[in-house]
């Protein structure tokens, strides 16, 4: 049987179809279970930002990283499975399902991932990333890919033995060895996993074999990210009282939700498929869309986290880092989507670097004011970048991808 596998049935999970561009049924269940753990690392950090002690209040936006960029790169990995395979094949649906349980139970231990539940958070990710690539090897006889994630399993279960060490801990300490534990893999993943002595291989997880499936999932990923946004900051706004304030908070919020979702499809992210497809170096392109849009999501969480603590703490004096949250984080999102511009149209998008300096500006004078006015100034200078745009385009055909050859 493994010798059928690595043959026939083996280049049948490869020969993924074109025609399968959009993500099916499973794999809209694993962005669900994505939503919810974003969810809770959002709750999770809102609850610490406003805390009494300082030390707890710098360590949330530590909190933020440490937990929602392993959930990212198991929804990474996950994404770039289906985008290898064939999605319709049974092995490839049970790997799916695996893996939306094991985000499951990762978020279900993020309220607690720093005290007591710990190996509830590590054993799910160190598992999947370990075991996915073994059950793919036995069909990869024969194929670069094979040796790709051979060299991927020997750095990832390199990295389970850090992961394991911080659960020893707890606490900052935890956060501490746990945030080099995501570094490391995810460096290493930049790197093609290299291994003394192995030949770098041909191909890479973050290749767009499929030039349609993966952009279109990061696109979705975009989605899914915004999507918890408006949960986040509606459930919030249910918990509070109906007053004149809350309801402005929600509006300010609502809009900027909806700006940023203008400006990252507008226009990169609407073509970024086609952009992918005439790229010459599939491995730059692949590698730098996976950056680009891991760094928007991260804005986008750290925007939700700074809604949440505007709701609550409408009036007074801001401190630094809710400023840091509701700042840096539309920020941090067009940071991310000056990336993928290059990405896209091999350029710099100047709007953009505009925009970043004059949140950065801003921060100092907001300061004295309540928190409610950094997240108008956020939304307006969203507004600024969507409209720099919407004029651009005025009375021009749409602008076609032209990535670096």
């Amino acid at each position: 049987m493994g010798d059928r596998e690595g043959g026939g049935q083996g280049q049948d999970l490869l020969q993924r179809r074109e025609d399968v561009r959009q993500a099916n049924f499973l794999e809209l269940f694993v962005d669900l279970v994505l939503v919810f753990a974003l969810a809770g690392v959002v709750a999770r950090v809102a609850r610490d930002i406003v805390s009494q002690d300082v030390v707890i209040r710098w360590r949330s936006m530590a909190y933020l990283l440490v937990l929602s960029l392993p959930l990212i790169w198991v929804w990474t990995t996950t994404a770039q499975v289906t985008s290898w395979f064939d999605p319709r094949r049974p092995k490839i649906q049970w790997i799916v399902l695996a893996s939306a349980f094991g985000m499951l139970v990762m978020a279900s231990s993020v309220p607690h991932a720093f005290v007591g539940r710990g190996w509830a958070f590590v054993l799910p990710y160190v598992i999947l990333q370990c075991v996915r690539p073994l059950v793919l090897m036995p069909a990869l006889r024969g194929h670069p890919l094979r040796q790709l994630y051979l060299r991927s399993v020997l750095w990832f279960a390199a990295s389970a033995v850090i992961w394991f060490a911080g659960v020893t801990v707890s606490g900052g300490a935890r956060a501490a060895v746990w945030g080099t534990a995501v570094a490391v893999d995810i460096i290493a993943a930049q790197l093609r996993w290299p291994v003394p002595g192995m030949a770098r291989p041909r191909v890479s997880a973050w290749a767009m074999e499929s030039t349609h499936h993966l952009p279109e999932r990061y696109q979705q990923f975009l989605m899914i990210a915004l999507g918890e946004t408006v949960l986040a900051v509606g459930i919030s706004f249910a918990g509070q009282r109906d007053t004149p304030l809350a309801f402005t908070v929600l509006v300010v919020a609502y809009l900027s939700i909806v700006l940023m979702w203008r400006i990252y499809f507008y226009r990169s992210g609407q073509v970024l498929a086609e952009a992918v497809a005439a790229a010459e170096d599939k491995y730059g392109a692949g590698r730098a869309t996976g950056t680009a849009h891991i760094l928007m999501v991260l804005g986008i969480l750290a925007t939700a986290v700074g809604f949440d603590i505007i709701l609550t703490h409408p009036g007074g004096s801001p401190e630094p880092l809710w400023l840091v949250a509701s700042l840096g984080g539309p920020a941090l999102f067009l940071y991310g989507r000056i990336r993928l511009e290059r990405v896209v149209f091999n350029r710099l998008s100047l709007r953009r670097v505009i925009a970043i300096a004059t949140l950065a500006v801003t921060a100092i004078p907001l300061y004295f004011v309540p928190p409610l006015a950094a997240a108008i100034v956020a939304a307006l200078v969203l507004l600024a970048v969507a409209l720099a745009d919407a004029r651009h385009a005025a009375g021009r055909p749409p602008e076609a991808p032209s990535p670096a050859h």
